[in-house]
């Protein structure tokens, strides 16, 4: 690992690959990730806007995760390119603090999200006459604003903890943005109160919504079951399994590396787990919503009709 002057306030952020052939191909992957994502979760928001079928609280939500993934991916990716391209892996001590903050707010509000998407489906498939009532737009816009708040709270809590611990040691950060954790290895204090604050925060925020969510599909599943009509069970199991998929990409390796203790993570393994809910998680949102999803391809033929209908 590089070393670094302890005399300045700058850290250094190791990256995820090193400059070399397989290096730039990665980056250049990357970059694609990246791009793709971008015009992914655009086309996704300003589709929802433009088509006023799509204007129900299910894609009310989803426009919102959309705009989450677009700033989640660009707090990350941008600042790794500019690194790897011209060389110069330093942020300083603000800028660290700023890009901890903004994901760890956007980690948790797509978390929230993703339960209120969850919660969304399961009044919509078990109590359909009930669905006016309990999804109204004052309460999408209710749950948004909560994931936003509780995301925000959350970061903040952590980001001025990190920011306000002596480091000591080297300030190369083994990773390739400032995740929390890996900053903490570089302190000359013990943080066992921020681990277990740590473990706390991924329980409140990341198990318990995951454990609703997946009571939710499955009391959705059971309805599924004893639905009479085929075409119905068919469309609710592929919105169910759309969800599904996306829930598991992002959970699964969040939870997996910030459940685990100290002892047993290992930065390669860390970064490699990060590149599933910072990079790939964000391009395949809009990827798995738009090919899995009936109505979003129908509402995009439309809106491609009505602006080719205006050209001529």
């Amino acid at each position: 690992m590089e070393t670094y002057n302890r005399t300045s306030d700058d850290f250094i952020l190791i990256g995820l690959f090193s400059p070399s052939r397989i290096g730039l191909f990665l980056f250049m992957f990357i970059v694609l990730i990246f791009l793709m994502a971008l015009f992914g979760n655009l086309s996704m928001i300003l589709l929802i806007f433009l088509d006023t079928h799509l204007h129900t609280p299910m894609y009310f939500l989803l426009s919102q995760l959309s705009f989450i993934d677009l700033n989640y991916i660009s707090t990350i990716v941008p600042k790794m390119a500019s690194n790897f391209l011209f060389g110069n892996k330093s942020i300083s001590f603000i800028g660290c603090g700023i890009q901890s903050f903004f994901f760890l707010t956007l980690a948790v509000a797509e978390a929230l999200l993703l339960t209120s998407m969850a919660y969304d489906r399961y009044v919509a498939i078990c109590f359909p006459l009930h669905y006016p009532i309990r999804i109204s737009k004052r309460v999408c816009v209710l749950m948004i604003t909560g994931s936003w708040i509780m995301g925000a709270l959350n970061s903040c809590a952590h980001t001025t903890y990190a920011l306000h611990i002596p480091y000591c040691r080297s300030r190369a950060i083994n990773h390739f943005f400032c995740d929390v954790p890996a900053m903490l290895t570089l302190a000359c204090i013990d943080t066992w109160v921020y681990e277990y604050t740590v473990f706390v925060s991924t329980t409140l925020f990341l198990v318990l919504p995951f454990i609703v969510i997946a009571c939710s599909y499955g009391r959705v599943l059971f309805a599924v079951y004893h639905m009479n009509s085929a075409e119905g069970k068919k469309k609710a199991c592929s919105t169910c399994s759309t969800h599904l998929t996306v829930v598991t990409f992002y959970y699964a390796p969040f939870v997996y590396t910030y459940l685990r203790p100290r002892s047993l993570r290992s930065p390669t393994e860390d970064k490699a787990l990060a590149v599933f809910y910072t990079i790939l998680t964000p391009m395949l949102n809009p990827l798995i919503y738009s090919l899995r999803n009936k109505e979003v391809m129908e509402a995009l033929r439309r809106v491609t009709q009505r602006l080719c209908s205006v050209k001529m």
